[in-house]
């Protein structure tokens, strides 16, 4: 996972995270895992239609590795509360592939989070 970033009302569960991958395979590897039980709630997740960015087009990916790096990234909601940022990696990494960057994110007042993650390889 190269780089993860939940969005969202901090007070929902209705929370979502995008997960860019180091590559694509990994980033559909993923996506194939939506419904998979993860802690307490099953997975949600979706290809993301850009790369982990701010909503501000001049950020948006300008050149082809960036292009690229979107294609390696998944975005994942629904995830238990009570796991670490290692055990999702570890979950992506032992059925997907290897995992470039993970972010993480959510409170605790809630019962789900939402993650980034970014596969090594397409």
């Amino acid at each position: 996972v190269v780089d993860c970033r939940v969005c969202g009302d901090p007070n929902s569960i209705l929370r979502f995270a995008f997960i860019e991958f180091t590559d694509e395979e990994s980033a559909r590897a993923a996506v194939s895992l939506s419904g998979t039980m993860l802690g307490y709630y099953p997975l949600r997740v979706l290809p993301s239609k850009t790369a982990i960015a701010p909503v501000n087009p001049t950020f948006l990916p300008r050149s082809e590795d960036e292009r690229e790096m979107c294609s390696r990234t998944i975005y994942c909601t629904n995830i238990d509360k009570k796991l670490t940022q290692a055990d999702v990696k570890h979950f992506f990494e032992s059925i997907c592939g290897e995992v470039h960057r993970l972010r993480l994110l959510g409170d605790y007042q809630h019962s789900t989070r939402i993650a980034f993650v970014e596969f090594a390889v397409l």
